[in-house]
């Protein structure tokens, strides 16, 4: 797929985020996105899509933590889209802190997404754009967590912490969104946070952006229980679209959990 687009392609698309259904094919960008914009299958009412851009060998930040910008400018463009069919964009905390990001669709024509950050123990403070304007942002936080109902210009969103592995319950999560109308989830990361939501079974697409980048050590992209053997691996089928310089691999899950999390 061209990295830029067709912007007559794009503002069609755009035209079909409210309509509850997936737009005609026939374009490149249709084919892409087009499954975001189906009706929900899971019981929950969510399309929820991860996101994560790796270098060739697998790594999505460099050990201390810096990723701007592995993938190219058809990547960021492509996140912007992203960012632009979806109702909520969810990071985690750990990638508020590193890339104090805006999430924001300043890339590409379309709303601007509600933005979800996941901090359960209420580690952030108020210095990051995303609490000092712009569109609506909720911090989701553990129901034990300090502090108040407001971080910076954020509302404050509490839920019952998961009873086995701690912090945030994902069915919780996509509860509350929902709940709020916010039923087109798009994960953006980091790794851990697209990982849990991997692990839960909680995803129906993932998008993988490889560029043509060798670091040799790293953060890697996902982080799963281990694997004993090959068989052990979650197998699936994809579809790849070139983003110059960069190779995207979309992913049907259908909210599969991988064996090693079961």
């Amino acid at each position: 797929m061209d990295g830029t687009g067709a912007i007559d392609d794009w503002t069609a698309l755009l035209a079909w985020r409210g309509r509850g259904c997936a737009p005609p094919g026939g374009t490149a960008l249709a084919a892409l996105f087009g499954p975001l914009l189906a009706p929900a299958r899971a019981p929950d009412g969510c399309v929820v899509v991860g996101r994560l851009a790796q270098t060739l060998d697998g790594r999505i930040a460099t050990a201390s933590g810096s990723s701007q910008w592995i993938g190219g400018q058809g990547d960021i463009l492509h996140t912007h889209r992203l960012r632009a069919l979806c109702d909520a964009v969810v990071v985690g905390a750990g990638t508020v802190r590193h890339d104090d990001p805006r999430l924001t669709t300043r890339a590409c024509p379309g709303p601007d997404p509600v933005r979800v950050v996941l901090d359960p123990e209420r580690r952030l403070d108020a210095r990051y754009q995303m609490f000092q304007g712009g569109p609506p942002t909720l911090l989701l936080a553990a129901d034990d967590a300090p502090g108040g109902d407001r971080l910076g210009e954020a509302e404050v969103v509490r839920l019952p912490r998961d009873p086995v592995a701690g912090g945030l319950g994902i069915p919780a999560i996509l509860r509350a969104l929902a709940a709020r109308g916010l039923t087109r989830i798009f994960v953006e990361g980091g790794g851990v946070t697209v990982s849990r939501f991997l692990a839960a079974g909680a995803l129906d697409r993932l998008h993988v952006t490889v560029a043509p980048v060798l670091l040799g050590s790293g953060i890697p992209a996902f982080t799963l229980p281990e694997a004993a053997r090959i068989a052990d691996g979650l197998r699936f089928r994809w579809t790849v679209h070139p983003l110059e310089p960069d190779m995207l691999f979309d992913i049907a899950l259908d909210r599969v959990r991988p064996g090693v999390c079961a």
